[in-house]
């Protein structure tokens, strides 16, 4: 069995189509995988890594703010976009695959839809809340399309059937123990822990509340707080503390550049402040974990807020602003859960309830159906 995946621009896209091929390599481990991306993308480092072939494709999105820059990129966007259906198309008619799966990013469209034109089985996967332009294209051919939400068909075409699958999720996650996490991790029981994050690069106004939160819980004792920086901010993380009268090797503080260990985190947390991507949130669902969500206000179709809002709607997470966040005000949410562990519980059960655990198999028996059809 030969299975083509087409992902890339974030490891929002990227992460799911890894989950997918483990999930089918581990059961068919004579299958031949092979991944298409963008040769400068995020997909072109983690893809390698996790064991795949790699193929790549050139293809750029387009900026809608008009300078020069963008002017110049759009262009040259222009003839990325031109040149890459007849590398789908070469790519498909080389490695003939049984089954072409896409889960986002600009290459899952000309990879998909040469796909559907040459006459092969397609499928492809929804990550967020709000569809992409990707998936709302591919909509309209792709032989089945997933969704990880319900809440996700209200943006898609009427005509056609969507099958809600959940998002995949990593197995540590989904068995990770708590006190043997706590244990792990050096946290007391009788401490409440604190999970923060803003992605992979950093996220300067989340950094700047944090630090704001962690010389308030100096002075209220109790919390460990583990926080990574992201690598853009790290060299100034410090800094940040000092303003506030502490430092990074204070007491009940694990200041990092990542979260390497994420699953024996959110096993230990009480507490997550996060952006809210795709992949964050499912992983939130399934550790049954309590949250204070940032949505980014610089991704495609502000996704990330529609994500949160659907948290939110079922009393799952509470949802900050981005342009109203201080380090006053995430300070007074955090206060306010704190004083009522009631309520921490009380979302971390309502997320649990979310959570579709089995998210891997049923996109595999999906992708079996097509194999089998």
């Amino acid at each position: 069995m030969k299975f083509l995946f087409a992902c890339g621009g974030t490891a929002g896209h990227i992460n799911p189509a890894i989950a997918i091929a483990n999930y089918i390599k581990a059961r068919h481990p004579e299958a031949e995988i092979l991944f298409a991306g963008h040769p400068k993308g995020m997909e072109a480092r983690l893809i390698p890594a996790a064991g795949f072939s790699f193929a790549p494709i050139e293809i750029l999105g387009f900026q809608r703010q008009l300078n020069w820059f963008n002017i110049k990129y759009n262009m040259r966007a222009i003839g990325c976009l031109i040149l890459c259906w007849g590398r789908a198309k070469r790519l498909i008619q080389g490695f003939k695959p049984d089954v072409i799966i896409g889960t986002g990013g600009y290459v899952s469209g000309p990879v998909l839809r040469e796909g559907h034109k040459l006459g092969y089985k397609t499928l492809t996967h929804e990550s967020n809340a709000f569809p992409g332009v990707t998936t709302k294209l591919l909509a309209h051919t792709a032989d089945k399309v997933l969704i990880s939400v319900e809440e996700a068909k209200r943006f898609l075409p009427e005509d056609r059937e969507y099958l809600v699958t959940g998002n995949p999720v990593r197995e540590q996650i989904l068995f990770a123990n708590r006190e043997q996490a706590r244990q792990k991790l050096g946290i007391g029981e009788d401490k409440i822990c604190i999970v923060s994050f803003g992605g992979s690069l950093g996220a300067r106004r989340i950094n700047e509340a944090i630090a704001g939160l962690m010389g308030w819980e100096q002075q209220r004792g109790g919390i460990y707080h583990i926080h990574a920086t992201g690598s853009y901010e790290k060299d100034r993380f410090p800094s940040l503390l000092n303003a506030v009268g502490t430092e990074i090797n204070a007491a009940g503080l694990d200041v990092r550049e990542y979260i390497h260990d994420m699953p024996d985190c959110l096993a230990a947390a009480d507490l997550v402040i996060s952006r809210s991507g795709a992949m964050t949130l499912s992983e939130l669902e399934a550790s049954g974990t309590a949250s204070v969500l940032i949505p980014s206000p610089n991704v495609a179709e502000n996704h990330q807020y529609h994500n949160a809002k659907v948290l939110a709607e079922h009393d799952a997470a509470v949802v900050i602003d981005e342009k109203l966040l201080t380090p006053k005000l995430l300070q007074k949410t955090v206060e306010k859960l704190c004083a009522d562990p009631q309520t921490l519980k009380r979302l971390g059960r309502n997320a649990q309830a979310m959570a579709i655990v089995d998210a891997n198999e049923r996109i595999y028996q999906e992708i079996l159906g097509l194999l089998s059809g």
